[in-house]
């Protein structure tokens, strides 16, 4: 029995169950598989990981080095949460303001290491800061601004230090890429991209309207005309010694206004405090007493209420008139008798009350206000002036008939004369290039018109007139100068000329006026042909002068431009 045992124990031993072999093979491989497995799926998961690392390593990578530097520039973007602004160019489509990015300065103090370096940097940079103020401001403050409004010179300057410390903060800025040219009628900015001045701030809402954000708005002012006017214009401030010049240009049909001058000027991308009032508009905010052109309104309302023709004869006129506690008097001695057209074209100032006489306080009074020289003028900007009040008392009527005792903006001036040549139809004057036209009100008739122009010529040309330095040849210059004092400095003179000639059979209204100029004795005039030396100083001695020269420069641009709008009407017409 024991034998029996010892065998079955044996067979135990060396032989294993089909179950149990099974088993344990079945369990071994299933380890393996689940080791596999696992192994496996680590590897994935690992060479996935690496993978997304370096593709976002590669992508940041091509973007630094495809970007500006400006990546680093921070933090604080203000550019994008500002109102965009339209652009604004001429009549010809060029560029006279746009919205750029544009950037300030800041320091944060903590990441400047070496104050001492740092300020030796930023002196070679920008020498003009106050470098005490900066050195307690980087003990002092946590953030405060180096420099706001940095030229992009001064950026990339700074930009160059590597200073971590520099926070370049953008921001919306406006630019005038003609610099001081067009300060008296552009106007600025303030930092939150609101109009304060000008142009700017007149369409201020038109501007910002972001449905014809993509459209620039388009002013009737021509670039190459306005360099022309007022290079000639600072020529003749260094000539005559003048405090100031003016000059305004404007279609005498539709009111547009081609160019627009006041010097002294500035440079409107500097931010800086214009207080004096010789920055001030000459031609839309200074009011003055601009003398003998008043006589040109006279004489044409003397003709259009058929008082007087321009060949009737003024008898006995005297040499003086006492009115009230005044004597009037003329400058020259005049032949007693002198026709209406005569007392124009030798600037007779007795003569001229003579005829104020005839035509009375009402009348004269109902014509000076149809002409828009007693009121404020409506104009797109908001820096016009407002002709002084005064009362028609004793002598009024008589000394406003030849220009004294009234006063009035140059802009209101020129626009009246306007109206007087155009054919009689009232001029509204304008910087809108596609501002709607006003119906044509009439000042006067075609006939009075007509006279009128014939008159002022012959101011021009007759051996007589006032004006014999503006006859320039092929633009049939007609005008009236005026010779007057400051209204509050009788010592000082405004010498202004207002003209109208023809380019290319449209008419175009210049007036130049010159503030206080003086003899220029070392200049040389053309004289009717005759070479004479400056002693003079009227109007007829300098603004004629200017203004002859003016036209000389700007006449054949507006020929051509004329000649290109009428081609292109017939075009229009023929489709």
């Amino acid at each position: 029995m024991k034998k029996k045992i010892n065998k079955n124990k044996n067979h135990n031993i060396n032989q294993r169950s089909f179950y149990f072999d099974d088993y344990l093979v079945t369990n071994q491989k299933s380890k393996k598989i689940k080791n596999s497995f696992i192994s496996e799926d680590r590897i994935y998961l690992l060479f996935f990981l690496f993978f997304t690392l370096i593709l976002i390593f590669s992508i940041k990578i091509s973007l630094v080095s495809m970007q500006n530097p400006e990546f680093l520039i921070n933090k604080k973007d203000t550019s994008n949460s500002l109102t965009a602004r339209r652009d604004i160019v001429d009549r010809n489509n060029v560029l006279l303001s746009r919205n750029i990015v544009s950037y300030h300065a800041a320091i944060r103090s903590h990441l400047i290491k070496d104050h001492k370096k740092f300020i030796i940097n930023i002196k070679l940079i920008l020498p003009k800061l106050n470098f005490n103020e900066v050195k307690k401001n980087l003990v002092n403050k946590k953030y405060f601004y180096l420099k706001k409004r940095l030229t992009n010179i001064e950026r990339n300057k700074l930009w160059a230090l590597g200073e971590k410390g520099i926070i370049f903060e953008s921001f919306q800025s406006r630019i005038y890429p003609h610099a001081s040219l067009y300060s008296h009628t552009l106007g600025q900015i303030d930092n939150d991209n609101y109009g304060i001045s000008g142009v700017e701030r007149f369409f201020d809402k038109e501007l910002k309207n972001q449905n014809k954000i993509n459209q620039p708005l388009y002013l009737s002012l021509d670039t190459n005309l306005q360099y022309l006017i007022k290079s000639q214009l600072k020529k003749s401030m260094n000539t005559f010694q003048a405090k100031g010049a003016a000059g305004l240009l404007m279609d005498a049909d539709n009111g547009q206004v081609l160019s627009l001058v006041s010097l002294p000027d500035y440079d409107i991308n500097k931010r800086q405090n214009i207080n004096s009032n010789e920055f001030s508009n000459k031609i839309t905010k200074s009011i003055f007493e601009l003398g003998s052109i008043f006589k040109t309104f006279t004489i044409a309302l003397a003709i259009e209420k058929k008082i007087v023709e321009p060949k009737t004869i003024i008898k006995n006129i005297p040499d003086k008139i006492k009115c009230s506690k005044h004597e009037i008097s003329d400058i020259k001695v005049f032949p007693k008798n002198l026709s209406t057209e005569n007392i124009l074209i030798r600037s007779s100032n007795v003569g001229t009350l003579m005829i104020a006489r005839k035509i009375g306080e009402e009348n004269y009074k109902k014509f000076l206000q149809k002409l828009n020289l007693l009121n404020t003028p409506n104009f797109e900007l908001d820096e016009v002036g407002t002709p002084l009040n005064f009362k028609w008392d004793k002598c009024k009527l008589e000394t406003v008939s030849f220009g004294h005792g009234i006063t009035t903006t140059p802009l209101q001036a020129a626009s009246a004369y306007a109206s007087l040549v155009n054919g009689g139809h009232l001029v509204y004057p304008t910087l809108y290039k596609d501002r709607k036209t006003y119906l044509k009100k009439r000042i006067i008739s075609e006939d009075t018109s007509n006279k009128i122009q014939k008159i002022l010529r012959k101011v021009v040309t007759d051996e007589k007139g006032t004006a014999s330095l503006a006859d320039i040849f092929g633009y049939s210059v007609s005008g009236k100068t005026g010779t007057s004092q400051y209204y509050n400095d009788k010592n000082k003179n405004i010498n202004t000329f207002i003209s109208f000639f023809i380019a290319n059979h449209k008419k175009y209204i210049l007036l130049v006026m010159l503030d206080n100029p003086q003899v220029a004795s070392d200049l040389t005039y053309n004289y009717r042909g005759v070479k004479i030396k400056g002693t003079r100083n009227e109007a007829g001695w300098n603004a004629v002068y200017s203004a002859g020269k003016i036209i000389e420069q700007i006449g054949p641009i507006l020929a051509i431009n004329s000649k290109e709008f009428d081609n292109n009407h017939v075009v229009k017409k023929l489709n």
